[in-house]
């Protein structure tokens, strides 16, 4: 799953309106952000193979400590918990311990079957959404609009970059996820996980546009 995981932070924002978008984006997108680094450092393993699903060439056949259900149970359960200690708001920690777990979630349904339960080498699920280009492209893109809608009618723009900044946002994530699916395969794993780790720079935007930006009251 590509853009439908920032989708989730964005509808999220509803349900725990004192929570940063910038917050919500990293719980949604902690596993692939964990991932490049675990890359880098040869803790976890990938490679390219064209034609393994029609979406993306990556064969990822080991990456436990990012992306399997135990894992992701556990990062989900201490990112929670580390939320509420720093501020003390119980909706803002359950949301955002629901939003991390939700990658998991989104790409059990995106993935071929390599998704791990666990730490071992045991068994791996996956219902394969990525072998359709159309139903990749439909079920991303209807996540990723729903939940753009219910940010824009959950908050208000306070200036213009809390408006401008917004659209150019979501153009950016939009070309970005157009670009994965359609662009060429990536040369080798190290550029991937070198561009993998540019997410970090995003979620600074993120905050910045999310500053400007205020709960609408009902």
């Amino acid at each position: 799953m590509f853009i439908g995981h920032f989708a989730v932070a964005f509808a999220a924002k509803k349900a725990a309106p004192q929570t940063s978008l910038g917050t919500l984006f990293i719980a949604v997108q902690w596993a692939d952000m964990l991932w490049p680094v675990f890359l880098l450092l040869g803790v976890e393993h990938a490679r390219i193979e064209p034609g393994i699903t029609v979406v993306t060439p990556l064969d990822l056949y080991d990456y436990p400590f990012s992306h399997s259900l135990l894992a992701l149970f556990l990062w989900s359960a201490g990112f929670g918990a580390l939320y509420f200690f720093l501020r003390k708001y119980k909706q803002g920690a359950i949301v955002a311990g629901l939003c991390m777990f939700s990658h998991w979630i989104l790409d059990f349904i995106t993935h071929k079957p390599d998704m791990p339960l666990g730490f071992g080498d045991g068994t791996k699920v996956g219902l394969g959404l990525w072998n359709s280009l159309s139903g990749t492209v439909i079920v991303e893109a209807a996540l990723f609009i729903a939940g753009v809608v219910l940010y824009v009618r959950s908050t208000k723009a306070k200036d213009r970059v809390g408006n401008y900044g917004l659209w150019a946002l979501v153009a950016f994530l939009a070309a970005m996820f157009a670009a994965n699916i359609l662009g060429p395969p990536p040369p080798n794993m190290d550029v991937v996980a070198i561009a993998g780790n540019a997410g970090w720079l995003l979620v600074l935007w993120v905050y910045w546009v999310d500053r400007h930006r205020q709960a609408v009251v009902r």
